[in-house]
């Protein structure tokens, strides 16, 4: 049996919808982010040594990494898959494929970076600390954000946006690996940037993404996908 270690607001949301779209049966065991820090906590030291979330167990295998976990479960169990989910190991050589490929290393090898990085500019000035030290935090935050982060991210969002004017999914045709490796960066994006309407074809995909019954299903076990700040 699968067991998934969901963090709350974390990457394991993408775990939990390709499970669902694989119809896999799989224990769900969920833990809370520490209401101060948002940290993840202690116990998931205790599954795997880095702490973090997602984390699988499948008998004596366990496997971190998102786009770990994915290829791992694509590969043991996606070889049935029949439909529009006979594609989500694209066959080698193809453009498909290459396109796959590109996607899973670019969600966090990219664009992951640039999110985190706004998620905790924007969330520093929010935090305690004497009352002469916000301005300089709140005007250095800005700064941070203006000058290197927003450019960056949206680099990143006309990237996508152009790619997807041509592509249902990231990959092409079919949906694939690596739209489950993508969904939450797609989510954070649209949530930390606020400029939607300026990516209609980003956000386009993601309403197909979310109108998606397994996908419906895993947000209704696992919660939310993002945080705000």
């Amino acid at each position: 049996m699968i067991t998934v270690h969901h963090l709350e607001t974390s990457r394991s949301q993408r775990i939990l919808w390709l499970l669902e779209e694989l119809g896999l049966p799989y224990e769900l065991k969920v833990y809370q982010r520490d209401k101060a820090t948002r940290l993840a906590p202690a116990e998931l030291k205790k599954i795997h040594p880095l702490g973090k979330s997602p984390v699988i167990t499948d008998g004596d295998e366990v496997i971190a990494e998102s786009g770990a976990i994915i290829e791992y479960l694509v590969e043991t169990y996606g070889g049935q898959a029949t439909g529009e989910l006979a594609h989500l190991q694209p066959a080698g050589g193809t453009p498909a494929y290459r396109q796959c490929r590109f996607w899973m290393h670019y969600a966090e090898g990219s664009l992951m970076n640039w999110l985190v990085m706004k998620l905790v500019f924007m969330s520093i000035p929010t935090q305690p600390m004497p009352f002469f030290v916000k301005p300089i935090a709140r005007t250095l935050c800005a700064k941070v954000q203006e000058k290197l982060i927003d450019p960056n991210l949206a680099t990143a969002l006309a990237f996508m946006e152009t790619h997807l004017s041509s592509h249902a999914w990231f990959a092409g045709d079919h949906i694939t690996m690596a739209d489950f490796q993508m969904s939450f960066a797609v989510e954070a994006a649209l949530s930390r940037t606020g400029n939607a309407a300026s990516v209609g074809h980003l956000a386009a995909y993601r309403d197909r993404m979310v109108a998606r019954p397994a996908y419906q299903r895993a947000i209704a076990k696992g919660g939310p996908v993002v945080m705000g700040a």
